[in-house]
């Protein structure tokens, strides 16, 4: 999407609902995406379609942003208002079991890193690293992403 199109589309649709993956790995590392469109690291994740289930969902984005296929069901951790964006929400899940699957091929996504909470790439966006450090820490989530 263009950041014309994007912020139209935010603008003009009641609400919107995405989804992000706090996927870690067996050394307790977490995985971060840089994206194409937007500046820093983030969760991977996406919007949810029309009629989508919120679950196959984080699914299909793991697995094109990540290269990532949970195993189990994800663990829905909280569910998150957007300040920036009125009606936007994030649903965010925990991944601790997953196997590795190829990432979508020329998609949106420019660089994928494996961190340790307490070193995350300085690029990492603030609301990111925050809601790794509540779930790290088992600190209480916030309403607001």
């Amino acid at each position: 999407m263009t950041p014309l199109f994007r912020f139209w589309w935010r603008r003009t649709r009641a609400m919107t609902l995405g989804v992000r993956g706090a996927v870690f790995d067996e050394h307790g590392r977490v995985c971060l995406v840089r994206h194409s469109y937007i500046e820093g690291f983030h969760l991977p994740g996406g919007g949810v379609e029309a009629g989508e289930d919120v679950t196959l969902a984080l699914e299909r984005e793991l697995a094109e942003e990540a290269g990532v296929v949970p195993v189990e069901p994800p663990a829905l951790v909280g569910l998150f208002r957007n300040r920036k964006f009125a009606g936007d929400h994030i649903a965010l899940f925990r991944v601790e079991s997953w196997r590795a699957c190829d990432p979508a091929a020329g998609g949106e996504i420019t660089d994928i890193v494996w961190a340790a909470p307490d070193a995350l790439p300085r690029e990492t966006t603030p609301a990111t690293a925050r809601r790794i450090a509540e779930l790290v820490e088992g600190r209480p989530l916030p309403r607001d992403w």
